[in-house]
C-alpha cells in the first residue's frame, strides 16, 4: 500500500532522509499546543526509524502518526502518540475500491477484521478508496461506493472507528480516480448518513481539482473526518514557494470546529525534520 504514494514524491529525497538523533530531539523547540490536532504521514518519512520519527513528533507538538500498517499500530503509544489513521483493507486500493461491486465482499471481510483490530490500538480511522472510473459513470460508481460503505458502516459504528474515504485529484496524480470532487463524495456520504464514514479530504489533492477551499470545506464539514496537507504545485513543503496560505487554512478550519486529526503529508525537497517542525508551526493557530 505505501508504494501507491511513491508516485507522488521524490524517492531522492527520502533516501537523503537523516536518521533522528539526541542532538537533533535537543536542538528542535516545541512547538506550544493550538486548537488542531496535528499528525503527520509516515510514508514521507519512511527511511527514519518509527520509533525516532515518533519521538520527534512528540517533541514538535504532533498528536500521532499516519498511515499505518496493523503491525505498526501501537509503536506511536510508546511516545504518547497514537496512529491516527490506518491500513485497515489491504485489499483495496486507489485503482480498486469501493465503486465496484465484485470488490465489496473481500472488502467487507477485511474490514470485520481491520476494523476491530484498529480498534484494540486505539486507531480512530482507517482509510477506503473510490477506485477508478474505467469507463464507469460517476452515476453508477457513486451508488455503488454508497452499496458497498453500507455493507461496512455497521462494523465501523459498532467499533467506534471511521471508515474515511479519500479525496485524490485525478489531473496530476491519480489519473481516472473517481473522487475527485468533494461535491461527488459529499453525495455519497448524505446517502450512507454514517457518524463513522466520513471523507478524507486532502487539501494537496482539492486545490488541484477545484480550489475554493475554505468554503468548500464550510459546506461540507459535516461529511469531513480527516485533513491531509501537501504543498501545492509538487506536494513539497508548506512554505511561501506554495500556492495555499496554509497558516490561514489552518485557522479557517480550526474556526469551524473541526475536531479530528489534520496530517501533514508531503515529500521535503530539503532537510525534512525542520520542514515537519515549520509546517506544524505554520499550522498552529
Amino acid at each position: 500500500m505505501l508504494t501507491r504514494r511513491h508516485l507522488i514524491g521524490s524517492s531522492l529525497s527520502l533516501a537523503a532522509m537523516p536518521l533522528v538523533g539526541k542532538a537533533a530531539l535537543a536542538a528542535t523547540p516545541p512547538v506550544k499546543a493550538g486548537r488542531l490536532k496535528q499528525s503527520v504521514s509516515r510514508w514521507c518519512y519512511e527511511k527514519i526509524p518509527l520509533d525516532d520519527l515518533c519521538a520527534f513528533a512528540a517533541k514538535i507538538g504532533l498528536q500521532g502518526i499516519d498511515l499505518l500498517q496493523p503491525a505498526d499500530y501501537d509503536v506511536p503509544r510508546r511516545h504518547g502518540l497514537r496512529c491516527t489513521m490506518g491500513y485497515a483493507a489491504e485489499n483495496m486500493t486507489i485503482a480498486n475500491g469501493l465503486n465496484r461491486v465484485e470488490n465489496h465482499a473481500a472488502i467487507e471481510k477485511a474490514f470485520r477484521i481491520g476494523i476491530p483490530q484498529a480498534a484494540r490500538s486505539s486507531v480512530p480511522n482507517v482509510i477506503a478508496f473510490s477506485g477508478n472510473r474505467r469507463g464507469l459513470s460517476d452515476e453508477r460508481g457513486a451508488a455503488n461506493t454508497i452499496a458497498g460503505l453500507n455493507r461496512v458502516k455497521k462494523i465501523a459504528e459498532d467499533n467506534d472507528v471511521t471508515i474515511c474515504v479519500e479525496l485524490l485529484n485525478s489531473k496530476v496524480n491519480h489519473p481516472d480516480y473517481m473522487a475527485d470532487h468533494t461535491a461527488w463524495g459529499a453525495r455519497v456520504m448524505e446517502a450512507v448518513n454514517s457518524p463513522r464514514v466520513k471523507l478524507l479530504y486532502d487539501i494537496y489533492h482539492m486545490q488541484i481539482m477545484e480550489g475554493d477551499l475554505l468554503d468548500t470545506v464550510r459546506r461540507n464539514l459535516k461529511w469531513i473526518g480527516h485533513f491531509h496537507t501537501g504543498g501545492v504545485p509538487g506536494r513539497h513543503e508548506l512554505n511561501d514557494t506554495q500556492e495555499v496560505n496554509w497558516h490561514g487554512v489552518a485557522a479557517g478550519i480550526a474556526d469551524m470546529g473541526f475536531t479530528g486529526y489534520f496530517a501533514h503529508e508531503f515529500v521535503p525537497t530539503g532537510d525534512p525534520l525542520p520542514a515537519l517542525a515549520q509546517a506544524v508551526r505554520i499550522c498552529t493557530v
